[in-house]
């Protein structure tokens, strides 16, 4: 019987963000596989990958996240289909890994003679202005202090920072001490591994500005072990299990290490302080030191073998070894500030990584002629924008990609923009290409009209007014002194809160309740409607408004969305509950596959409710028998099947939590000219769903599907 691919994510809740290297990993195994050394992605996994028949991603050119939600009953093939919805990080170069900056590059169509730095190749004053460490420092030499991170910096590159809401916990190192061009440097390096809980640490390596190993320790995580990511981090499951080490312990060692006017140095050193917990006050990030274009970044392996002439991180090593890593940008870091902004630009490290690209691909393409398919060096780090793009990785390996619509490469494999081409010509040629390559690109777009900033506000300000009103609703009447207090117990029983308010306006009182989720305010009506509360019998519904006429609709199609089958919504829990309290309590529940427990993404505490996600939807519609009116130390709990999933619910966060920058006249002014394209747009928008339908019916089994949404910024 010939086995079927299948795509298995574990991600569940709030954890459905990935980022542009998790999706990297994706696409990189699924086109390339084990025989060329390409690793299953550490976020997920693909199931019998030599049985792939192609992979395809299709993409929505100037539609986002916002989008799906206000166009979500017109999406219908795509939520009924596809069934892994995932919330991607934003990026400035969204699609820079999948195409690069020109796809299918060979070796005519690059500078001719690349050189060594220093030769007669190499111009050293007129293209030294225009290079961006020379933009962004000058040319004179400075002290230590003038390439720390501004805290614009650190904000701007997801560091920890003292007062954010999403580093309450965070361990400060207390290092305030003012900084001058004489503070210590000391080089800082995590290894981590993948847990139930994300992201956390398994090795630490702190080294001193003289490169001597001051920390090198094994951390044991607190949650359970998923992928201990072994060809990257060197961690083994035997190598964890005597150590007892916490990351408390660490945090603490640190704190007593460093010196108050300490400067930390790493390469992406957000990521390694975001494991530990950990904030602190001044550093310098080599990926950012030596300043590339357009926000990409050199790896610190090419870094240290350019700048250096070390070789670090070597294919004949189980993973990266952190001190050595620690030691390679302390080395980098001293280098820059000794030798100053000039000596670096001089070494033309861009030029350099290019020469060492092609001779790469030359190499790789050598290897292929007498072994067939096999090729000979491959790209085993873990990927960054800087690494080569997809359409490079396949030709080397004798694929043809296709890239069809927005950008497409001409006759000398540079890539030119081909905005003339309607969507529709574009789906025609996609079915008739589509079949004869292994790895393709799709590309369907909106149209330039649609991505004004006046017609996003307007659009964003509808979705926001919308998804308010479901999340709301009203309850009453009540008597002149009813109970207040008896009535928020009641109805946060159904889930957590957001706003409750008291009704004077009416001939008797009634009460204004927001949830915080969807599952919530239907719960209230479903199981509220018609009871007596605070001893008056009410009427609970959600506020009648033109948004709000297709409530019904929408809740029953949530309802029926492939990525809520299985799940449930359970509320009532007492907030003192842990998730080990919870995973004990249901564990008598057959096929139970994933517990969640959400927290409140300001305040980090959780919530009263939880979502239970079952292995099959017999089993979750059983489970909501036996769990209505069920009691869990004292609390009545109450469920229902799951609407919003947790990229929604991530979504509808950041939405309460912005401010509104249009207010009054001007917003309906906006929302007054929308109106008139709105109508239009739904249009297209459900013309992209057939489309997306029409292309995915043609694709042969066993191919991978990605649709992604990429936004206008």
């Amino acid at each position: 019987q010939e086995k079927s691919s299948r795509l298995s994510a574990a991600l569940f809740g709030e954890d459905c963000e990935i980022s542009h290297d998790q999706l990297y990993e994706l696409l990189k195994y699924a086109a390339l596989g084990k025989c060329h050394n390409a690793a299953q992605p550490s976020w997920c996994h693909i199931y019998h990958q030599s049985h792939l028949a192609g992979v395809v991603v299709i993409v929505l050119h100037e539609m986002s996240q916002l989008h799906f939600y206000k166009f979500y009953l017109q999406f219908k093939h795509l939520r009924k289909v596809f069934q892994h919805r995932f919330t991607l990080t934003p990026s400035a170069n969204f699609l820079a890994s999948l195409y690069g900056d020109g796809a299918n590059l060979e070796p005519q169509n690059t500078a001719q003679g690349l050189t060594s730095p220093g030769s007669d190749g190499i111009s050293k004053s007129s293209d030294l202005q225009c290079d961006p460490i020379i933009r962004k420092y000058g040319g004179k030499k400075q002290g230590l202090t003038s390439y720390t991170l501004t805290l614009e910096e650190q904000k701007k590159n997801d560091y920890p920072i003292k007062g954010s809401p999403r580093c309450k916990g965070y361990v400060h190192t207390e290092c305030d001490q003012q900084r001058t061009d004489s503070s210590p440097l000391f080089g800082l390096d995590c290894e981590m591994c993948l847990t139930a809980k994300g992201n956390e640490v398994t090795r630490v390596s702190l080294v001193d500005a003289q490169g001597r190993c001051l920390l090198n320790e094994l951390v044991k995580p607190e949650s359970t072990v998923v992928n201990y990511r072994t060809r990257f981090s060197g961690i083994t499951k035997k190598m964890l299990l005597p150590v007892k080490t916490k990351l408390s312990d660490i945090q603490t060692r640190l704190k007593q290490m460093l010196p108050h006017d300490a400067v930390l140095v790493g390469h992406s050193l957000n990521s390694d302080l975001q494991a530990l917990e950990m904030i602190h006050p001044s550093v310098i990030d080599t990926s950012l030191l030596f300043a590339r274009n357009e926000g990409r970044r050199f790896k610190l392996k090419f870094l240290a073998k350019a700048v250096l002439g070390k070789e670090i991180q070597c294919e004949q090593k189980l993973g990266h070894d952190p001190a050595e890593d620690a030691r390679a940008a302390l080395e980098l870091a001293q280098f820059f500030i000794e030798q100053g902004p000039a000596k670096v630009a001089e070494l033309n490290l861009e030029m350099l990584l290019t020469a060492e690209k092609l001779a790469e691909v030359s190499q790789n393409k050598a290897a292929l002629q007498p072994q067939g398919c096999r090729v000979q060096k491959q790209l085993n780090e873990p990927p960054h924008l800087s690494k080569p793009c997809f359409l490079d990785c396949l030709q080397v390996t004798g694929q043809k990609p296709l890239l069809l619509g927005g950008q497409e490469p001409d006759s000398s494999g540079l890539c030119q923009s081909n905005l003339s081409a309607s969507n529709k010509q574009i789906l025609q040629r996609a079915l008739e290409d589509v079949p004869l390559s292994t790895f393709s690109i799709i590309q369907f777009s909106l149209g330039p009209e649609y991505i004004a900033s006046h017609h996003l506000a307007g659009l964003c300000e509808k979705v926001r007014s919308k998804l308010t009103d479901m999340l709301t609703i009203y309850a009453g009447p009540f008597e002149e002194n009813f109970c207040l207090k008896s009535v928020k117990k009641e109805f946060g029983r159904c889930g957590p809160i957001q706003s409750l308010t008291v009704v004077t306006e009416t001939f008797q009182p009634y009460v204004c309740i927001q949830y915080q989720v969807l599952e919530g305010a239907q719960l209230a009506v479903e199981s509220l409607n018609g009871t007596e509360v605070a001893g008056s019998c009410i009427k609970v519904q959600r506020p009648v408004t033109a948004a709000t006429l297709d409530c019904d609709v929408l809740i029953k199609e949530l309802e029926l969305d492939v990525e809520n089958e299985g799940v449930i919504y359970v509320a009532g829990l007492k907030k003192s509950l842990t998730e080990t309290d919870l995973q004990e309590e249901f564990s008598q529940l057959k096929d139970l596959e994933t517990l969640f427990l959400p927290k409140d993404l300001q305040s980090g505490k959780h919530r009263n409710c939880c979502f239970l996600k079952f292995q099959k939807s017999q089993s979750a519609a059983d489970a909501l028998e036996v769990i209505n009116g069920w009691t869990v130390k004292g609390s009545k709990l109450r469920s229902r099947n799951a609407l919003a999933s947790g990229h929604l619910w991530r979504w509808i966060w950041q939405m309460n939590h912005s401010k509104r920058k249009e207010e009054g006249n001007i917003l309906y002014e906006k929302m007054q000219q929308l109106s008139a394209s709105e109508q239009e747009l739904r249009k297209k928008v459900k013309q992209l769903d057939h489309h997306i339908k029409k292309l995915y019916r043609s694709l042969q089994n066993n191919t991978l599907c990605i649709v992604l949404f990429p936004g206008v910024n």
